[in-house]
């Protein structure tokens, strides 16, 4: 690790959940915040007692213009963005066929196109300064699917792509990207859900996962702030991990998945590659 500079964060969903406990720790680290939140009310003590370092902006991710707005006004008053972090989002529970077309749309125009906002509002001071961090808060749920999940790992799988080509694009420019996968949290995520409607054929796949995940004891679920100090462990690493799981369960299903997916691809390998013909050739995009 190097000395830790005081560090200026820009926070989706700072309001609740991780994005409230990330926010205050880096406060009582001495760092800046612009937090943002469609309800700032849980901030304007944070915002009392911190006048200097936090300043709270109300937006709507799915709107780039109020983003455009915040980035605006945290320039103004820090000077720089150092730090910007997407967690602002919220799950949609049920099975594939049975969400509609509208819940599947609203839960990606939060969930990927709000992100996106993010970015394209927030990239082009980083780049101008050849530095700084983007950590998108995705979910374990973004490398390993199941019953009743599939929507979740959806927009999640989405985030996770935008990220590795991030990730590619911005190495040369000194932009680090990392993406948070937390396991089972008590980060106000259950509360923020919505439910497709219920297919009968679903009742023992579907339903009985997500029984599950409802029964599972308060003691399984990680609380946000060692989450958030993980991930200020990660913002302060010399070699940011481009990925980050949180949690036993986390760590462990995505274990088992890339373990299953080796398993399975090693198992094909002959159907997959006769498919090159006779041709001995090494392609340079491998």
């Amino acid at each position: 690790m190097t000395n830790t500079p005081h560090r200026n964060w820009f926070i989706t969903g700072a309001s609740s959940g991780m994005g409230l406990a990330l926010t205050q720790a880096a406060i009582r680290r001495g760092d800046n915040v612009v937090g943002l939140a469609r309800n700032t009310e849980p901030l304007k003590e944070l915002v009392a007692e911190h006048p200097r370092q936090v300043l709270v902006h109300s937006a709507d991710i799915r709107d780039q213009s109020q983003i455009e707005d915040a980035v605006t006004q945290g320039l103004e008053k820090f000077g720089r963005i150092d730090v910007v972090v997407n967690s602002a989002g919220y799950g949609l529970w049920g099975g594939v066929e049975e969400a509609t077309d509208a819940q599947v749309r609203a839960a990606f125009e939060t969930n990927v196109f709000g992100t996106l906002n993010v970015l394209r509002a927030t990239l082009p001071s980083l780049r101008a300064q050849r530095s700084g961090h983007i950590v998108s808060v995705t979910a374990y749920r973004g490398q390993s699917a199941s019953a009743g999940m599939g929507l979740i790992s959806a927009f999640n799988y989405a985030k996770e792509g935008l990220s590795d080509g991030l990730y590619e694009e911005l190495k040369p420019l000194g932009i680090h990207v990392t993406m948070v996968e937390p396991g089972p949290s008590e980060t106000g995520f259950r509360g923020n859900l919505d439910r497709a409607p219920e297919i009968a054929d679903y009742d023992q796949t579907v339903r009985e996962a997500l029984k599950a995940i409802r029964e599972l004891p308060p003691e399984h679920f990680n609380l946000p702030e060692p989450i958030a100090t993980a991930i200020l462990a990660a913002v302060d690493a010399d070699e940011p991990p481009l990925r980050l799981a949180t949690g036993s369960v986390a760590v462990n299903t995505i274990r088992k998945t890339l373990q299953s997916r080796l398993a399975n691809l090693e198992a094909w390998e002959a159907v997959s590659v006769a498919v090159d013909g006779d041709a001995d050739r090494v392609c340079p995009l491998d």
